[in-house]
């Protein structure tokens, strides 16, 4: 195996493991020796030394040394995408996963917009864009960084539910028993229009964005 790609691979692990131990077995005692605020110091710097270290390994590696899977691979990366956009876009509205003084109120609350679809909208769209890359099957380190993304993501979902649990109590039981882990993809013809009409704002902007930053167009601008 290229030794570009092996660095990649050792870049992903080092970023995924350091997440995932940090945010669940290693998070109690390192918030009892540095406290919160250097708990959050620390866990942030791991997090950005790891992630540039995927960055750099990314770019050394090949940047397209596999087959490709055609127009259709890439219209269904498409397909893959504006929801995952969606997705995002939404998660960022009343969360009770993200660390507010408000997560048990919003936990109590009526599912709406995009945790109709799921209570992990992150992490779910994170994962969809994370598929539609594989599907492309335009190179190894595409894939490679992509299953550590979308593992990260889902498992990390999963993780993220047990750890709520145990915080926030009957709060997030009761959050649990009315969203799904899964996604349901009636909700999304519940959502609302701001998600949709943020996250194809964000699809079209991203896409586009993909021929500077990568010199490759992705799509609407892949046909126009």
């Amino acid at each position: 195996m290229d030794g570009a790609l092996l660095a990649l691979i050792a870049a992903n692990v080092a970023f995924v493991g350091t997440h995932f131990a940090m945010s669940h077995p290693l998070r109690a005692p390192m918030v009892g020796a540095l406290g919160a605020g250097g708990f959050q110091v620390v866990y942030s710097l791991v997090s950005v030394i790891t992630l540039a270290g995927v960055y750099f390994a990314f770019k050394a590696a090949p940047p397209a040394d596999l087959p490709g899977t055609g127009d259709i691979g890439w219209a269904l990366a498409s397909v893959l995408t504006l929801p995952a956009m969606v997705l995002l876009a939404g998660s960022l509205i009343g969360n009770p996963a993200l660390p507010t003084p408000k997560a048990e109120e919003q936990a109590r609350a009526e599912p709406r917009g995009v945790f109709r679809v799921t209570r992990h909208p992150m992490m779910w769209g994170i994962a969809l864009w994370a598929a539609s890359h594989i599907l492309i099957w335009w190179s190894w380190r595409t894939v490679v960084t992509a299953l550590a993304m979308g593992f990260l993501a889902l498992v990390g979902a999963h993780m993220q539910d047990r750890k709520k649990r145990a915080l926030m109590g009957d709060a997030w039981m009761e959050w649990s028993s009315r969203t799904s882990y899964w996604p349901r993809l009636g909700g999304f013809v519940r959502t609302g229009p701001l998600p949709w009409a943020v996250g194809l704002i964000l699809f079209v902007f991203f896409s586009w964005l993909h021929m500077p930053l990568g010199g490759i167009a992705a799509g609407i601008w892949r046909w126009f």
